[in-house]
């Protein structure tokens, strides 16, 4: 077998040592952000062109206006979309917070009463001959596992949401000196959001499992059973922050564009339009923290999937501590690998043209995974013994330290193959959304046509490597494989996220370059870092999905082993109708969720169309429209609307769980992985094409988009509608889908031991 080379002292030093470290550099960026004054005071600050947080280059001349107008005006309009968000957070975290504590107490009943709430230690899940603590304690310990992961996911977004409001305007006032300098903002703001939530999401998961060794002992089946609970609670509060985040952003933007771009033919973002702000305050609530609450899910659960294979096989049978804590030690590199690529971005080379920023951003995406590939080989070589035994559903199957290194190396890769696939299908810079674009010549029903076309065929490649993900780790590991292979594609989250909060950040900033009334050359460098941010943002929901089809799959096969199902056979009518209900429950959700946002968005055009009709001189631009009422009716829509979808996916595995057991379950988790996965990559890239074709038309870079252009033209006005179609499906719609489908399979997981000991009460009746 062989001793891994790092004690396991250097394991428990390594691991919060690298968790401090990204804590410490995401402060520390948010302190060279903090250096852009939203003051027109010239005595602050000192120049420094190479950061760009000069206070007195701020106030260069700037075209027929009045700079310290224009800084104050920035000022305002950042304290109104911070204040929006901030008060619809609170909201929104009021109603998840008593789901929280509801789903809390079920645990504990549920996990309590598997062995009627007895406190004496049960013979072992995979070990009768040995004794673990009572399954009194596995309830216990889940329960404050999923109180801790709820809570570590809800502070991910909030603190996501709070840097991106507040490096928004910072980011317009740097678009001035040039669109290099409004870059370094954007993206270091980015940076924080994805170092804070990889650092702390990792601490706290160590934290944790430190503290329950305390209780558990030797019984490491046992804690991290319990761990699993951490996943969970990540994912349910990603679920809703999704959900309600996505209905709101969209129901704004969607009431935004109807009524401002197509009826009354005024610019994206014009102050006139009553929903501007409700629009901007949604980038944040539903891009930024509902993607770091999603992000931050996936990692949560990969690692809890991992964890539990592993603390059934030599590693946990053995007590090899640092072995057993291999998918920590990869994801704290990983940190130091997205520090490192970060500095490529904002001080090793300058982005100098609007050209350049794309290519920064997929640099970012190469450096991280060649890095992280030398990052996981001494990983690797030092954490693991040379030969090793994994849990594979009643056997243990003989792997080697190299081909781990593989499974990992596979998903890290495949991520970056899906992230490279779906910038093809979403980028201008490319043929399809090209073709999308020019459809718009004939009118918006041929826009929608050719997109949807887009987005189908988006989804052949991904899965491609996903399978070949899948069959290279189950051959070498098993399902400990598939659970680090997801790992692997989530290594370099910290990037990952930094560059997929970046287009929301950019995109606010350049509807303040347009409320606050500053030229129009400002307003096109915001526009070109706006259109690299929403490639990026399509990229990373490419990630999120992929990942969560390998969690959900580790997961899957986690659920099958503690539930004791030796096969899963999709010949029973058991496991088929599960199957058939698994593969609709995408469908049906999707439905949900594409309503919401269309009856909200209802309302909203009502209200905008009623401002434009009574305010008088609105449109002269001599009165103010009511902001607030629009800020209300999303905030309401969202809340309102995100119950039912959130429980649907909650109530399914408890529901089928107990009334046709495990073996139907296992059924309906595979179908709405299957099923679900092809519907959010298409859904994501569908909507991500329709937004770059209207972004191509209007920007008018080429001599191609010259023809289809101005704005306002027919061939436009097409494109608005097409984006507005896809505006539910790229950031509703699609990215809730891989919650539905993780958040399903470890929440059949923690319940597990419950579904097997009362589960299928139906088939017990006949």
């Amino acid at each position: 077998m062989g001793a891994p080379i790092l004690s396991d002292l250097g394991t428990e030093i390594l691991i919060p040592v690298c968790a401090v470290v990204g804590i410490a550099f995401s402060l520390f960026q948010w302190f060279l952000v903090s250096k852009v004054t939203l003051s027109a005071d010239k005595s602050s600050g000192a120049a420094d062109d190479k950061n760009g947080y000069a206070a007195e280059s701020l106030i260069e001349e700037e075209e027929g206006i009045n700079d310290h107008n224009v800084v104050q005006k920035c000022a305002e309009i950042q304290n109104a979309i911070s204040e929006g968000a901030t008060s619809f957070l609170f909201t929104e975290y009021q109603y998840v917070g008593v789901f929280m504590v509801a789903f809390a107490i079920l645990i504990f009943l549920f996990l309590g009463s598997v062995e009627g709430f007895s406190t004496k230690n049960q013979p072992c899940t995979y070990d009768s001959t040995k004794t673990c603590k009572p399954a009194l304690a596995t309830a216990v310990f889940s329960t404050v596992s999923f109180l801790l992961g709820a809570v570590t996911s809800v502070v991910s977004g909030f603190l996501g949401m709070k840097i991106a409001t507040y490096a928004n305007a910072r980011t317009t006032l740097e678009a001035r000196k040039g669109v290099g300098k409004a870059f370094i903002v954007a993206f270091r703001s980015g940076a924080v959001m994805g170092f804070l939530l990889a650092a702390n999401g990792l601490l706290v998961l160590y934290i944790t499992i430190l503290l329950f060794k305390l209780y558990y002992g030797d019984d490491w089946e046992g804690l991290f059973e319990a761990i699993t609970g951490y996943g969970l609670g990540g994912s349910s509060m990603a679920l809703f922050g999704r959900v309600a985040g996505g209905i709101y952003t969209k129901a704004a933007d969607v009431g935004a564009d109807l009524v401002g771009k197509v009826e009354r033919n005024i610019p994206e973002d014009d102050p006139r339009n009553p929903a501007v702000i409700a629009d901007n305050v949604g980038d944040n609530v539903g891009d930024i923290a509902g993607m770091g609450s999603d992000l931050f899910g996936s990692y949560a659960e990969s690692s809890c999937a991992a964890l539990v294979v592993a603390s059934i096989s030599s590693f946990g049978v053995n007590h090899e501590f640092t072995a057993m804590l291999y998918p920590l030690l990869v994801s704290s590199v990983g940190i130091l690998v997205c520090l490192l690529t970060t500095l490529f971005a904002t001080d090793f080379f300058e982005v100098k043209a609007v050209k350049e920023i794309e290519p920064a951003l997929k640099q970012q995406l190469v450096i991280s995974t060649a890095l992280m590939t030398v990052g996981i080989a001494v990983v690797t070589w030092i954490a693991l013994p040379s030969i090793f035994t994994i849990f594979n559903f009643g056997a243990q199957k003989e792997v080697k330290s190299w081909q781990l290194f593989l499974c990992v190396g596979v998903g890290l890769w495949a991520g970056l193959i899906i992230g490279f696939v779906t910038e093809y299908y979403t980028s201008n810079a490319y043929s399809p959304v090209q073709d999308v674009a020019d459809s718009c010549r004939t009118g918006a029903a041929t826009n929608v046509i050719f997109g949807l076309a887009l987005g189908y065929k988006s989804v052949i490649i991904p899965i491609f490597a996903i399978a070949v993900s899948i069959f290279v780790s189950f051959s070498f590991a098993a399902m400990y494989g598939i659970a680090v292979a997801a790992l692997g594609m989530l290594s370099t989250i910290a990037t990952g996220l930094a560059i997929d909060a970046y287009g929301p950040i950019s995109d606010n900033a350049g509807g303040i370059a347009e409320m606050a009334g500053m030229s129009h050359r400002i307003r096109e460098r915001t526009d070109a870092l706006d259109a690299a941010g929403n490639t990026t943002a399509a990229i990373g929901k490419g990630f999120a999905i992929g990942s969560a089809a390998l969690v959900s799959l580790a997961l899957f096969g986690a659920f099958v082993s503690r539930a004791a199902i030796s096969t899963v056979d999709v010949l029973t009518p058991k496991v088929f109708i599960g199957l058939l209900v698994g593969a609709m429950l995408p469908y049906w959700f999707s439905a949900m969720t594409m309503k919401s946002v269309g009856s909200a968005a209802l309302k909203m055009v009502e209200e905008v169309r009623r401002q434009f009709n009574t305010i008088p001189g609105l449109m002269e631009g001599t009165a103010k429209p009511d902001y607030a009422t629009c800020v209300k009716i999303s905030t309401d829509a969202s809340i309102k609307e995100m119950i039912a979808p959130g429980a649907l996916v909650m109530l399914t595995p408890l529901i089928v769980g107990i009334l046709f057991g495990v073996e139907t379950l296992s059924g309906v988790l595979a179908g709405s992985l299957v099923s679900g996965v092809q519907i959010a990559i298409s859904a994501s890239n569908t909507g991500g094409a329709w937004d770059n074709a209207k972004k191509y038309i209007e920007a008018g870079v080429s001599e191609h988009a010259r023809t289809l252009g101005p704005k306002g033209s027919d061939a436009h006005k097409a494109a608005v509608i097409g984006d507005t179609v896809g505006d539910p499906l790229k950031d509703t719609s699609g990215p809730s889908l891989n919650i539905l489908i993780k958040l399903m399979a470890v929440e059949s997981l923690v319940f597990a031991p419950f579904f097997a000991t009362h589960g299928g009460l139906l088939f017990k009746l006949f």
